[in-house]
């Protein structure tokens, strides 16, 4: 009969045991990642409309909504969802939808509304400052908050798009777990290179004399609990990697990888109505032309969360 103490550590033992023996993601489970990589690669979605979900009103999911929108998320860590609410100007829909999902930590910033909600369309005033989400030119590759602390990590996050523009203003997307397979499948080495503490530096931000936000020194991949993270950004500006060979090397197959054709990377116009829900999967956003008559420019709201997507 074992003692209430050698209970207390047999719980302690299991709760550990699982991301010891199955973390696909640390270098030395080699196993672990392979029957990862099985799994992954024999469940994802091979089109973009693979990834899209009716829904009748995101404001209101169903269960079975709910369940599909997960499921999606457990195997390509993003869900489309389609819906009849074109051109409804609701904030509140996003908030709604988040919660739904078990989206409880909006994480605001200094740029988002009042309610932490971020109301991306152009904004001249943002734009001169060099917020690109603000203005009609063409994001980069990146991940949401690279530039965040640790504490202010970005997990998942909602764009809800309530007009689209008038032309362009296309997202291409890629599952941050496909990308490291990826480079894994390659070259062990850069996914190690970039899992380094310092493997990539965002410089501080500073306006005015005054330091908006301190610089951010950390790696591109990390885990938490068993899941994958990844912060990165494809600007060459106001960015400082790791001076090594294998840093470098790392860097730019992953730049070339996301430049290349490839079948795991989708593109989306989302049209009103519509909207993304995904834990912060890599994503860009090209150019765009707005409709000139004013309040119909391309109106997109984004709900950034501390929270991660429940699996199904």
């Amino acid at each position: 009969m074992c003692s209430p103490g050698s209970d207390r550590d047999a719980r302690a033992l299991n709760a550990v045991l699982p991301s010891v023996v199955e973390h696909p993601f640390a270098p030395d489970r080699s196993q672990a990642y392979l029957r990862w990589r099985e799994r992954k690669l024999a469940r994802y979605p091979r089109r973009v409309e693979d990834l899209i979900v009716e829904v009748r009103d995101p404001r209101d999911l169903s269960d079975s909504e709910v369940d599909e929108i997960r499921r999606l998320c457990s195997v390509a860590n993003m869900a489309i969802y389609a819906s009849p609410l074109a051109g409804l100007a609701d904030k509140d829909l996003a908030r709604r939808l988040g919660a739904r999902l078990g989206l409880a930590r909006l994480q605001g910033n200094p740029l988002a509304d009042a309610d932490g909600i971020s109301s991306l369309e152009t904004a001249a005033a943002k734009s001169a400052r060099g917020y690109i989400p603000y203005s009609n030119r063409r994001l980069l590759w990146h991940t949401d908050g690279y530039y965040n602390a640790p504490a202010q990590r970005i997990r998942a996050f909602i764009l809800h798009c309530v007009r689209p523009a008038a032309t362009g203003g296309e997202n291409h997307l890629l599952d941050h777990e496909i990308a490291y397979l990826l480079m894994r499948d390659a070259d062990p080495a850069y996914v190690n290179a970039l899992s380094a503490p310092h493997a990539m530096t965002i410089p501080a931000n500073a306006g005015a004399g005054m330091e908006l936000r301190s610089a951010q020194t950390g790696p591109v991949f990390s885990t938490e609990a068993g899941a994958l993270h990844m912060r990165y950004t494809a600007r060459t500006r106001s960015i400082a990697w790791r001076a090594d060979e294998t840093t470098h090397a790392a860097v730019k197959f992953l730049e070339r990888l996301l430049d290349a054709a490839s079948p795991y990377v989708f593109a989306v116009r989302l049209a009103g109505g519509q909207g993304l829900i995904c834990n912060n999967v890599l994503h860009n956003r090209s150019a765009f032309t707005d409709h000139p008559a004013p309040g119909l420019g391309r109106l997109v709201y984004r709900a950034r969360y501390s929270d991660r997507l429940d699996h199904a």
